[in-house]
């Protein structure tokens, strides 16, 4: 068997491992409701998710009307506190994601998330999917000080899971952007949530389904 390349798989989790944008949209349209906003599409919504929770109030605010400081500290504790509340509802793991995941343990590789969503609500999530025990390590947004792309928040989630060599496993041109700064290789998901084409992000490589993860990170 071909000696597997990498320590540690780093995956960012919206867009990557789980659909979210179906319960982001419904929380996003529950706060747009209660400050007497329009309502967003889903298809609107998918393209504001990555940066963190606050940033995707800061889009939803500005596409229906306009946005300031204070609105987005009132919009942000009523989609929170809706979303924790309901972030499984419709949430699903991508197909092939759970074997993937196997897969990869299997091969010794220790598994880590890296994501911009508050950790308690990346934490909260792999419970409703129980997916607790596969990951060594979890860093949300608010972990750390820093955030993505900043590269330490790579380099620290690789730390937590036990150390070595790394790679990142995303969807968007925040993941690119962590992993280039880490001097790490990056791999997309084309079915993910960004504002482009996945060919265009600058990534290592670029896979369409999951039954390719394995043997793409055999070839990196």
């Amino acid at each position: 068997m071909k000696r597997f390349p990498f320590d540690v798989v780093v995956f960012d989790l919206d867009g990557t491992l789980l659909d979210t944008a179906p319960d982001l949209t419904t929380a996003v349209n529950h706060m747009l409701g209660e400050i007497g906003r329009a309502q967003l599409s889903q298809e609107a919504v998918t393209r504001m998710i990555g940066g963190g929770m606050r940033l995707l109030m800061e889009r939803a605010l500005t596409a229906t009307g306009a946005v300031t400081s204070d609105l987005v500290n009132q919009a942000l504790p009523m989609f929170l506190d809706y979303y924790e509340k309901h972030l499984a509802a419709k949430t699903r793991p991508y197909p092939g994601a759970n074997r993937a995941l196997a897969d990869l343990q299997a091969r010794g590789a220790k598994l880590a998330i890296c994501s911009n969503k508050p950790e308690r609500l990346t934490r909260k999530l792999l419970q409703a999917f129980a997916w607790n025990d596969h990951f060594a390590a979890v860093v949300g947004g608010d972990t750390l000080k820093a955030r993505k792309p900043d590269p330490s928040v790579f380099w620290e989630t690789i730390r937590r899971a036990g150390g070595g060599r790394g790679v990142l496993v995303g969807d968007s041109i925040m993941d690119v952007e962590t992993a280039r700064a880490a001097g790490m290789p990056s791999l997309i998901m084309s079915f993910g949530y960004r504002d482009r084409p996945a060919e265009e992000l600058g990534a290592t490589r670029v896979i369409t389904t999951f039954d390719q993860l394995l043997s793409t990170l055999l070839e990196l």
